[in-house]
């Protein structure tokens, strides 16, 4: 019976992928799979879709990552309390449950980018009109890919089920857990591959695929945490001469003018103008506060922000972090300034600069963040701004903190990225002292880029940021509830989906929780 049970599953989830996202890729009149995946043209078409999932990937991610930790918080809904909102507030309140919808999609559409990259991989091998570069293209981003998924899988998760062929038949949709260290393994090796045939930038502005540099600066960033250090130097140390550097200003870095530019490493691609499966940047809606009109800030008409907005929002603790003359903090952060209402609806008066902030009398000051908006907007409630995954920056921040932990002077790479921010160079020689500095130059620079959460995975002091963060959040937040921010040791993994876990007996359960 169970059998029969997960087979019905396995053809049901078929036939929605089938209704969702095959036809929806190979339109009436496309050819068939068998004889689609031959040319070049079509071997990429088919890498063009395995990026697609990354968007909805993005789209969860910031309640797992800037949101559950101590850069971000969300706006209260006391009057609405549907289950995407109670999902999402408890994400970001620690209460972390197999059941969380929001979460779990992580889980999910994760491995939809894997599941594509695996039907795309098994194929190369028959494309017989394809030439051998194009093939080395298509398996090289394909497996970039994998790659990518499966480092936010392992390190959110822990060993999560192996996945490296296209499932055709039940038996093959239902894996056990492999360990953390298989699929560690499994991502370096796709990781090099990557870096094998891939090929670096031809040209600035890139055009979006995955690159020679892109492979490069996730495996160093994999390395990194798994704490081999000179290979990650010696990754790093390749970038240069693939044509990458940072952009003259930190806010540059983030327009859409810039895109996929010197400083960018790997973007998620986002685009304002309709048709042809272009998709517009959603994000800086969600960011703003909740409010029946934007038309302030954005200069957009008619957008309103009550349903979508008052999610990821800068706390007070994170702009305490920035050091004074630091231009990041402005560039990052804006303040919405306004009245309330009962419902926690923001009434706008105001746009003001995030430096020196003081409310004017009977108002009050709403940061949310601003390096993604895209200004004016063009379609209401839409922005062309790209997804940063891995900029220049951060693998300077990676090279600092790989030669620190070797004993080796971290200083050039570091003070290169606080010189574009304005600040004075760092002196510092202990290794203790300077591995502090990394880090907080890491949560400053890639703020709201969902990096913090996996940082406070492997800082050594991250339990102990947390116990602290949180005693400030339940002296801020009035509206909690009892059992939020209950920070345990067990948490920085989360809980596997239970949805997952129904359908496989085989899936084991993370120390801590219940089910």
């Amino acid at each position: 019976m169970k059998k029969i049970y997960m087979l019905v599953a396995v053809l049901a989830l078929t036939i929605t992928a089938c209704k969702d996202d095959y036809i929806s890729l190979l339109p009436e009149g496309s050819l068939p799979p068998a004889n689609f995946y031959q040319t070049d043209e079509q071997l990429q078409s088919a890498a063009i879709a395995a990026y697609v999932p990354l968007r909805d990937v993005l789209w969860n991610d910031f309640f797992a990552s800037e949101m559950h930790a101590d850069n971000t918080h969300y706006q209260p809904s006391p009057n609405n309390r549907g289950s995407a909102n109670v999902f999402r507030e408890s994400g970001a309140d620690w209460n972390n449950e197999s059941t969380n919808d929001y979460i779990n999609s992580i889980y999910f559409h994760s491995y939809t980018c894997i599941s594509r990259a695996n039907i795309l991989i098994g194929r190369i091998p028959d494309a017989k009109k394809a030439t051998e570069a194009g093939k080395a293209k298509a398996e090289g981003q394909a497996k970039f890919i994998r790659a990518l998924n499966y480092y936010k899988l392992v390190r959110l998760f822990g060993g999560v089920p192996l996945h490296l062929i296209e499932v055709t038949k039940a038996e093959e949709a239902f894996l056990p857990r492999a360990s953390v260290e298989e699929v560690y393994a499994q991502i370096i090796a796709d990781c090099q591959d990557a870096i094998a045939k891939l090929q670096p930038p031809a040209k600035f502005p890139q055009t979006g695929e995955a690159t020679k540099g892109s492979a490069t600066v996730l495996l160093a960033d994999v390395y990194v945490t798994l704490k081999r250090y000179p290979e990650a130097e010696t990754l790093l140390n390749t970038l240069p001469a693939m044509g990458y550097k940072l952009t003259a200003e930190y806010a540059d870095a983030f327009k859409p003018a810039n895109k996929n530019k010197e400083e960018s490493l790997f973007e998620a691609q986002y685009q304002t103008i309709a048709g042809n499966g272009n998709q517009p940047n959603s994000f800086p809606q969600a960011f703003l506060p909740k409010t029946a009109n934007t038309t302030l800030i954005t200069g957009a008409p008619s957008s309103n922000t009550v349903s979508s907005g008052g999610w990821n929002k800068p706390v007070q603790d994170l702009i305490d972090a920035y050091e004074p003359g630091d231009k990041r903090l402005d560039a990052s952060i804006a303040v919405a300034e306004g009245t309330y209402d009962d419902s926690y609806v923001m009434t706008l008066s105001a746009n003001k600069s995030v430096l020196n902030y003081v409310p004017a009398p009977g108002k009050v000051g709403q940061p949310y963040i601003k390096k993604y908006l895209d200004l004016p907007f063009i379609i209401a409630g839409s922005s062309s701004s790209n997804w940063p995954i891995y900029r220049y920056a951060e693998a300077l921040l990676l090279l600092a903190e790989a030669l620190n932990e070797q004993g080796k002077s971290p200083l050039t790479p570091l003070n290169a990225v606080r010189k574009r921010a304005g600040l004075g160079d760092i002196t510092e020689t202990d290794k203790e002292a300077l591995r502090d500095i990394i880090f907080h130059e890491r949560r400053v620079e890639l703020a709201f880029e969902n990096k913090r959460f996996n940082d406070l995975q492997r800082d050594p002091k991250g339990l102990a940021i947390m116990e602290a963060y949180a005693i400030k959040a339940k002296a801020t937040y009035p509206l909690l509830s009892p059992t939020a921010f209950n920070i345990q040791a067990y948490k920085f993994l989360l809980p596997i989906p239970q949805s997952e876990r129904g359908l496989n007996p085989d899936l084991t359960q993370n120390p801590g929780y219940s089910n």
